[in-house]
């Protein structure tokens, strides 16, 4: 399905409108919206960008635009857009986040500055609907931590303001991380003890009764995987990457808004 009028005039101020090269001929410049509603089939699909049916521009224009908009970071400052509206409406609820991560298979080979298969799954870290953010494999078989990525996933949120308080599960016990969130970011961290864990526990059942609403950001996973572009990764760079699971974060954000 392709947008509609009202989600296309939310986004559309975003949106270059491409300039027609003074002085030279040939076809007119293809429109934004078609573009977009275009490479918006491919995210849905899951499909080659060879598989564009007729009524949309040519392949190699919307390929063209998609790599344009995303090294330009359309797709953030829509997403950034989208959720400080969603929040100014009272959509967001602040006083807590949920945060966890997942892998994303991939098909094609890594990138070239990357150790052997090192980037080829990378993983999706996700701050429910307020943050998004992609880590390569550092090692051919080990990934990255969660809790050495908290920081780079919060860095990565759309809003300026951060949750009151974060949730995750066992892999996020860490009395370093409590301490660091606490003192430099004002957060309390969140997480149900691990079993081989000798240090005095620092949580208590009120709080952890909050760990029962985890399956919130296992929700948007869900909603994220209904686009068969992000189950499996088929883009060569990371960066595309990350910019279909915005295009994805933004068709949510946009059902939200405007739902």
């Amino acid at each position: 399905m392709d947008l509609t009028n009202e989600q296309w005039q939310r986004i559309a101020q975003f949106i270059p409108k491409p300039k027609a090269q003074p002085g030279k001929s040939g076809r007119p410049p293809q429109n934004p919206r078609d573009v977009l509603n275009a490479i918006l089939w491919i995210l849905r699909t899951g499909a080659p960008w060879a598989d564009l049916p007729e009524r949309y521009p040519p392949k190699s224009t919307c390929h063209r635009r998609f790599q344009q908009w995303t090294e330009s970071g359309v797709f953030a400052k829509i997403l950034t857009a989208l959720a400080q509206d969603l929040r100014n409406r009272g959509g967001i609820d602040l006083s807590e986040g949920f945060i966890d991560g997942t892998f994303a298979p991939a098909k094609k080979g890594a990138m070239v500055w990357a150790r052997p298969n090192a980037a080829k799954e990378p993983r999706l870290w996700a701050l429910q609907t307020l943050a998004v953010f992609l880590s390569p494999l550092t090692q051919p078989v080990l990934a990255p931590h969660e809790i050495t990525l908290v920081d780079t996933t919060l860095d990565a949120c759309f809003l300026e303001e951060l949750p009151e308080q974060l949730i995750g599960d066992k892999a996020y016990d860490s009395d370093k991380l409590d301490k660091s969130l606490a003192q430099e970011r004002g957060i309390v961290m969140i997480a149900p003890h691990r079993g081989n864990r000798r240090k005095v526990p620092t949580q208590d059942g009120r709080a952890l009764r909050r760990y029962k609403r985890r399956w919130k950001v296992e929700r948007l996973f869900a909603w994220l995987q209904n686009f068969r572009r992000l189950v499996v990764r088929y883009e060569y760079h990371l960066e595309n990457f990350l910019a279909m699971i915005q295009l994805g974060c933004i068709v949510i954000l946009l059902r939200r808004v405007l739902g």
